[in-house]
């Protein structure tokens, strides 16, 4: 399921939560997903919340201990939006980016903690999925925000 409380040009909730069913199967992830695309207020409260960073990020995932739900993810329109322009894409590409980057944490890859173990999987699945790079890579080498 995919709630898009924050408008993005060239998305849809459908469109997003087809693209959402595809990186859950691809990342190996079972449970349901809820997929929440809001605005930078509303991640900042969330991180501030949950993480006590008093931010605004562009991803941050939820998982679940409910058996079969996997978890959520929040992600905040005004970053990808901001990020896709920065790195010349479509705001509708970056929002699968930071969908695939959820993913793969709600199925408990951490690239904080896991010598490049995520990094490898989201750049696999990245060039699968037919995304531009991954969070991982641009925070190792290109101009973008820091993400959890």
């Amino acid at each position: 399921m995919v709630i898009l409380k924050k408008a993005v040009e060239g998305t849809s909730e459908s469109s997003l939560a087809r693209f959402a069913l595809r990186a859950k199967k691809a990342a190996g992830l079972r449970g349901e997903v809820a997929v929440l695309v809001t605005g930078n207020r509303e991640l900042r409260k969330l991180n501030k919340d949950f993480r006590k960073k008093d931010e605004p990020t562009d991803v941050i995932s939820f998982p679940s201990e409910v058996e079969g739900v996997a978890g959520d993810i929040a992600i905040s329109a005004d970053i990808a939006e901001a990020n896709a322009q920065t790195l010349g894409h479509a705001a509708a590409a970056e929002l699968k980016v930071l969908i695939l980057h959820g993913m793969l944490h709600l199925a408990g890859f951490d690239h904080e903690v896991d010598d490049g173990e995520m990094a490898r999987k989201e750049a696999r699945l990245r060039k699968q999925l037919g995304l531009p790079a991954g969070l991982i890579e641009r925070a190792n080498g290109h101009s973008a925000r820091r993400t959890k």
